[in-house]
């Protein structure tokens, strides 16, 4: 057990979850041309990259397609959830723009357009350049979120 968290040779547990390390670390984003291709055939590329977290446990995902304009920060509308941090992990791919997130500890993680990411639970997002995200989340814990945003939006 190091720093509450327990390490294998591929992942790490942590808050009940295990996510691929790297280097020690949690592997949060990949670009595209980093992912491994498996088949490239006439007409198609199959890239994978395995052991992107493990969503055992996490009940039902919901997808979802985000808009942010440049100059949004969540860190107001996560006032009041636990830590003031979206508590909810988040697999996804930025089509466009670039986003910085940053952590309990305050680590903070530059997201460009074409990537992967994952974002665990316990982050903030600042939008840096006009994004649009496709993401997966667990849906029970995000539409809490949601819904606490919504609250935060209502004068």
């Amino acid at each position: 057990m190091i720093s509450g968290l327990m390490e294998s040779k591929k992942s790490v547990l942590l808050l009940g979850l295990f996510y691929p390390i790297h280097l020690n670390q949690i592997i949060m984003k990949i670009a595209k041309d980093d992912i491994e291709v498996k088949m490239e055939i006439p007409g198609a590329v199959i890239r994978q990259k395995t052991d992107f977290g493990d969503a055992t446990g996490l009940g039902k995902i919901s997808g979802e397609y985000f808009s942010l304009s440049s100059g949004v920060d969540t860190t107001p509308l996560f006032m009041g959830l636990e830590g003031d941090l979206c508590q909810c992990p988040h697999w996804g791919f930025l089509l466009s723009g670039h986003l910085t997130t940053t952590d309990a500890a305050g680590v903070q993680e530059d997201v460009y357009s074409n990537e992967l990411f994952y974002w665990p639970p316990g982050h903030n997002v600042k939008v840096n350049k006009d994004s649009e995200i496709v993401m997966f989340s667990p849906q029970h814990e995000h539409t809490h979120v949601i819904n606490h945003m919504i609250e935060k939006t209502k004068g």
